[in-house]
């Protein structure tokens, strides 16, 4: 997708709206199966500012939770990143560091970042590279038609509906690493609502049985 300045209508802090371009079909069964204590896979990404980030850096200095979410701008996602966002002052006070990955392009997290004024950073995997490393399945694109808190369409420069592609939708998957580089914590059925409260208390609970 091309960069474009994008239109938003009325306010930008609201939940968005998501439509499917046909039926979702999963993929073959991914043939990792990542569990708590194996070494996780030293993955990098570009996040929505195009900028590279690796796991490499990172390792080490915080525990690094990484969730994998089907799309920018669905109902779920929006609420599940909401929450990251608002519980991030807990979450650096606890030393852990967020990232979360879907398959939408970068100009599309770079959308979302913006309208929901997120403080993580969402790398953008179009070609599904990372879920395949640590297990996470994946299903077919998609097509997402965003709406601002007021639930109008936003919209492109030429004031029509804006309409967001991905290549790949992947199921919602939770991790925590841990400073040793190893799988802390897994998640194959997260409640976007209670994720982060949940790795935030997991965490916490690690914490206080180190001291």
């Amino acid at each position: 997708m091309s960069t474009r300045k994008w239109v938003l209508v009325g306010m930008v802090v609201g939940l968005g709206c998501f439509v499917f371009s046909g039926v979702a079909t999963a993929q073959d069964a991914p043939q990792v199966e990542l569990q708590v204590g194996d070494t996780a896979p030293r993955f990098e990404g570009t996040d929505e500012m195009g900028k590279s980030w690796t796991l490499n850096d990172r390792i080490g200095k915080k525990f690094i939770v990484v969730y994998f979410y089907p799309a920018d701008f669905t109902t779920g996602c929006t609420r599940q990143a909401e929450a990251w966002r608002d519980n991030m002052n807990a979450l650096v006070d606890a030393d852990i560091e967020v990232v979360g990955i879907s398959g939408d392009s970068v100009e599309n997290h770079k959308l979302f970042k913006d309208v929901w004024k997120l403080n993580f950073s969402l790398l953008a995997d179009e070609e599904a590279e990372i879920p395949e490393q640590f297990g996470v399945p994946v299903r077919r694109g998609g097509r997402s038609r965003p709406r601002g808190p007021d639930r109008q369409p936003l919209l492109d420069e030429s004031g029509e509906p804006l309409v967001l592609e991905r290549n790949a939708t992947f199921v919602r998957w939770t991790f925590v690493i841990g400073k040793d580089g190893k799988i802390a914590y897994k998640n194959t059925k997260v409640n976007p609502l209670k994720d982060s409260e949940q790795v935030l208390a997991f965490i916490q609970s690690v914490q206080a049985s180190e001291e």
